[in-house]
């Protein structure tokens, strides 16, 4: 009897570990005005066992190694089984050596659009379209795994983004926004993945891991040398502006890091910063406010 307990208890630990995710997801339906309604929170119960539950990947995380994220789905309007939506999705990933926590993923998705009957299937191929629910929640889930790889090794990321890739392929047959060859100005899935893996934009790429794994993981150990890596990984996005100027992928990146650059430049041991501030007010003026706050 205890064989059979230890053997079930082995087999349940492997199901509970091999997920990659520990995802809050949340269904807010204020703005229909039937926020109460059974469907809504149905569809919370259910995308949050589907992103937490499915097996992604093939690297098996211990409960401690999955990645925190969150997913604030706000529902617009519905009509029967069609929603029209929004969805913010942001992830984080901790730093060596200490309690905090880095936020390096964060997307407001406004091209949300899926048909849902309560209680309906959830699966995900990693080759076929189930469903526009399905393929946005995926490919997002995938970007998640991408940015978190890509800021512990440089161009760790690239099976995750090359899957969501992939879905952004497969997933135009649906004929729903977000997922169509760019036009100018789109700000979109398909143009966060395919600017993700153009070289053209690599220095978002190497900016990830220098940021993180150089950067902020050694300031532990040595918070003025973590700081001055991490100035010169943000000096390197200027070379990126220069090249595509205003560009959607390095909005998303100060989406994310603002705040904490502002944080990190405002206290602690002094560096050589002016540079730096010009910069990012050069590539990125709409939180001018924030590198305001940045100490000489």
């Amino acid at each position: 009897m205890r064989n059979f307990l230890t053997y079930s208890l082995l087999f349940l630990s492997s199901l509970v570990f091999a997920q990659e995710l520990n995802c809050n997801v949340v269904v807010n339906a204020q703005q229909t005005g039937n926020e109460n309604v059974q469907v809504f929170k149905t569809l919370e119960k259910q995308l949050k066992e589907f992103v937490n539950n499915t097996r992604w990947t093939n690297t098996s995380f211990e409960l401690q190694e999955r990645i925190d994220c969150s997913m604030m789905i706000n529902i617009q309007s519905y009509d029967t089984d069609a929603f029209q939506a929004s969805i913010q999705v942001q992830s984080a990933r901790p730093i060596h050596n200490s309690t905090y926590t880095s936020t390096v993923y964060n997307f407001n998705d406004k091209d949300f659009n899926f048909n849902y009957l309560e209680y309906q299937n959830l699966n995900f191929s990693p080759t076929q379209f189930q469903s526009n629910l399905i393929s946005v929640i995926a490919f997002h889930v995938y970007m998640i795994l991408g940015v978190d790889a890509d800021t512990f090794e440089l161009y760790g990321g690239d099976t995750y983004y090359e899957q969501a890739r992939d879905i952004a392929n497969y997933s135009q047959q649906g004929n729903t926004q977000g997922w169509a060859p760019p036009k100018g100005g789109d700000q979109t899935r398909r143009v966060l993945i395919d600017n993700v893996l153009s070289k053209t934009y690599k220095e978002y790429r190497t900016t990830l891991y220098n940021y993180h794994r150089l950067g902020l993981d050694v300031m532990s150990n040595d918070s003025k040398e973590g700081k001055a890596t991490i100035a010169k990984a943000l000096l390197d996005l200027d070379t990126l502006h220069r090249r595509r100027p205003n560009s959607f992928l390095v909005r998303t990146f100060f989406d994310a890091k603002s705040d904490e650059i502002s944080d990190i430049f405002s206290a602690g041991p002094s560096v050589k910063i002016t540079e730096l501030v010009s910069v990012l007010n050069k590539v990125a003026p709409m939180h001018s406010k924030k590198w305001n706050n940045i100490k000489f």
